[in-house]
Parts: structure tokens; sequence; C-alpha cells
């Protein structure tokens, strides 16, 4: 592609470097002592970033993806980046990528596929060479078109703050510049660049709006870049005073335990919306907004479930209590050798020994060897589940149990039994069962802790 040149006098190419490097040091993107990674993949904003980060004397390098989807047009891009690194005198990291074979693989489309690729293979990149920063060259018009496309989507208010300047060690050290202002540079530059014909194409949403939407929402404000840019702005700053006051509810109604999360309904139900206050606490756990929206409908539901990929949100009495979803629900066998077992996410440890001082901690016991009967089993409880709870000299079910010592509902879901010869002897975090205590005439004591997978 070839764009028409525009008569800059030399001021204009002394403003862009000039605001690069504001941007770069004013918002605190990068200094010139940090080693930074330039993901170039030929085309004219890259190339831009990278003549303007070398201009500038910054500590830089290159990576290029070559995801061979357009043949030899592919293979020019690489050999392009090559070559002007090269004559750059800055070191330059290539991959040739089977983007295709691996959509197939993760069944999910091209440009998710090569997204996942290019990301995975520039942490690498970082780690291996000691890299503080990546930096990708969306610019302005990048930026407006991702706002747009999430507004048309559906999104929540960071979705309409667009892409991100800095997001942890990702930099877009071009995202104030323009389309037309990085074209200009680049030409009156007199840079090399390659161009992308798949761009012209309407087979993605993304260039639907650029070439349709955009420009008729230029007839209604043809300035919309630097109007776009101002309000961004502003609601980059609200989406900051927006967050400090998700933070301040947290603390008023919101705990963490371990890895779960207690939500307070006192607290979603003082606001007109409370499903928006819920969806921005639960969304990190893979709730969608829908989700929200139902679990708040049905806050009076005790007991209805709503799963995500990887949790679970329960409706208790007076909490919604998210809870991550247990890998493992089957029964475990304990044989009388075994010191070790795994089940869910608990690891239990087993040995034999003479009775020592009983400690009170739920998830340690001594129990009588001479009562028990191998192999045990360690299993999910169960309804019609009853045991004698240690003190009591009668049976009680074990549902009763739960209920009369207020075991959250989430916490039920969790609870699992130890038995022996069909006989619960053991409710881990709970009682043991009086029948199979240690007394005055216990010769021989098997001993069991329940300690976290991953402590």
């Amino acid at each position: 592609m070839h764009y028409k040149r525009v008569k800059i006098d030399k001021s204009y190419l002394c403003h862009v470097k000039r605001k690069f490097d504001q941007l770069l040091t004013e918002n605190k993107l990068c200094t010139r002592e940090d080693s930074i990674l330039l993901a170039v993949s030929g085309g004219v904003d890259s190339m831009v970033m990278l003549h303007l980060f070398h201009q500038a004397g910054y500590r830089i390098s290159v990576a290029h993806c070559n995801f061979q989807l357009r043949g030899q047009e592919s293979d020019l891009d690489e050999e392009l980046v090559k070559q002007v690194s090269s004559e750059l005198k800055v070191a330059c990291y290539s991959k040739r990528f089977d983007s295709d074979l691996y959509a197939q693989k993760i069944k999910q489309s091209i440009q998710m596929a090569a997204r996942e690729l290019r990301y995975d293979w520039f942490r690498k990149l970082m780690k291996e060479h000691e890299i503080k920063f990546l930096a990708t060259a969306h610019h302005l018009n990048d930026n407006l078109e991702t706002t747009l496309l999430n507004f048309v989507r559906g999104t929540g208010l960071h979705g309409l703050a667009g892409i991100p300047e800095k997001s942890n060690e990702i930099i877009r050290p071009l995202l104030r510049f323009t389309r037309d202002e990085i074209e200009s540079f680049a030409s009156e530059q007199n840079l090399k660049w390659r161009t992308d014909e798949t761009n012209n194409s309407d087979d993605y949403d993304r260039n639907y709006i650029r070439h349709h939407l955009i420009p008729l929402l230029k007839e209604l404000n043809p300035a919309i870049e630097s109007g776009f840019d101002r309000t961004n702005e502003r609601v980059v700053g609200a989406l900051e005073i927006f967050d400090h006051a998700i933070d301040q509810l947290k603390k008023q109604g919101v705990k963490e335990e371990g890895d779960r999360l207690i939500v307070d309904q006192s607290l979603l139900f003082t606001l007109r919306h409370p499903q928006v206050l819920l969806w921005e606490l639960i969304k990190p756990f893979g709730f969608n907004y829908t989700q929200c929206c139902n679990a708040t409908n049905s806050a009076g539901a005790i007991g209805k479930i709503f799963l995500s990929a990887t949790h679970q949100l329960t409706i208790d009495r007076h909490s919604l209590i998210v809870t991550r979803l247990s890998e493992v629900d089957g029964p475990v066998t304990i044989q009388s050798n075994d010191t070790q077992i795994f089940r869910d996410q608990l690891r239990m440890e087993i040995s034999c020994g003479p009775a020592t001082q009983i400690q009170d901690d739920p998830w340690s016991v001594q129990l009588d060897v001479d009562k028990l009967k191998f192999p045990l089993t360690w299993r999910k409880w169960q309804e019609g589940d009853y045991f004698y709870p240690l003190g009591l000299n009668h049976r009680k079910k074990l549902s009763d149990f739960l209920i009369d010592n207020k075991v959250a509902l989430p916490d039920k879901s969790h609870i699992s039994v130890v038995e022996s010869d069909g006989e619960v002897i053991w409710v881990p975090g709970q009682r043991i069962d009086d029948r199979f205590k240690i007394t005055s005439e216990t010769r021989q004591t098997l001993r069991l802790q329940v300690h976290p997978h991953f402590d």
C-alpha cells in the first residue's frame, strides 16, 4: 500500500519524537535503563515504534512471529523485520508457528490461537533474556475500534476503557498516536514497512467497524479520534475512582477465607443494582454478568448454586459464597500400611503408635486400632450417613449434626467421612465417632491428620 506523501516540516517530526518520549516518561511506562522487547510484525505501526525507540536511545530487542498464514507474504514480513533490525544493530528473535494446526488443537479461532502462541513465546523470551517490558504498537485508532467493539458486544466499565496503556509487563507507547500521525511519520522518515492485505477485508468484526462504522461517525464529528482520546482519558480516570470505591466496599462486607470468598448479602442490597457490584467481585472466578443477575434475583433461594468452569457460587442464609470446585469426589481406600493419601484438595497423613496427648484439633485425631477393620474408606458424605458424635451416647444423622453445628452450605459439599466396615469413624474437620475413641485400655492408636493438598 502507498500512502499519500504529505509535506511536513522538521518541527512535526520533532513533535512526534517529543510526544513519544513524554508519554514514556510522564506516564511511567519505562525508563532508558529498562530492557524492552518490541513486538514487531513488519507493519507500519510496529516499524514506527521500532524506529522511535531506537532514535530515543532505549535498550531494545525485537520479536517477530511468522504465523505462516499468508504464504510468501508472511515470509517477506519476517525478512523485512530481520533486515531492518540488522541495519539498526538491534537483536532480533523470530519464530514460525503452525497456527492452523494449533487452532484446531485448542478448538479456537485462528486469531485467538495466534494471540496465545505469540504471548506465550514473548513471555519465554522475556524470562530467558531477563527483559522487563514487552511493547506492542497499538495506537489510538486501535483503541477506538476496540472500545466500539466492546460496546456493541456488551461490556462492563473496564471494556469501555478500551486498551490499557500499561498492563503489568506490557506497555503500549503509541496508544495516544492516531493512525494518520504514524503513517505520516513513516512516510517522512522513508521507513520500510509491509502491508497485510487481510486488513482490507470485512471478514472480521474489527475491520467492519474500521471501514464502515467509523466513517459514518466521522460524518458527525470529523475529529472523532481527538474526541475519543479526551473521553477515554476521563473514563480511565473515573475507573480509578470506581476501583477505589470497590476496594472500600470489600472492606465493609467481603471476607476471604482460604480459597473462598464470602459476600454479605446486606452489602449488595444497599445498592440499587446489586448485580453490578457482585459481578465486579466474582468475575475473576469466571462468572458472567447474567449469572450475577440471576444470583441477586434468587437471594432468598437458600442452597441455590451457580457454576463457572472453576468455581461454585452458593446462596447461603446471609451470604453468597464462592468456593473452588472439587477436583475429586470419588472414594479413596486407606490400607493399614499407607502413610499418606490424597483426596479432593486434601492430604491425609497416616501413622500408628502409642497414644499421645490429644490436641483440640478437628483435623487431627487418634483412634483405637483394635476397633477398626482395614481397609478404611475416605469418601464424600451422603444423605443417610449417621454416627455417634464424641460425647453423645446416641446416634445422630450427619445431616442433622451439620445443621446443628451451623456448617455453611458450600462447606457441606466438601464434607467427607472416614468409615470402617461401613461405619463412620470420623468426620474430618468436625468430630470422631465416640465408639472408636481411645481409652485407658487402648494398646495402639491410628493417627489421622488432614492438611490442604498444597500447603
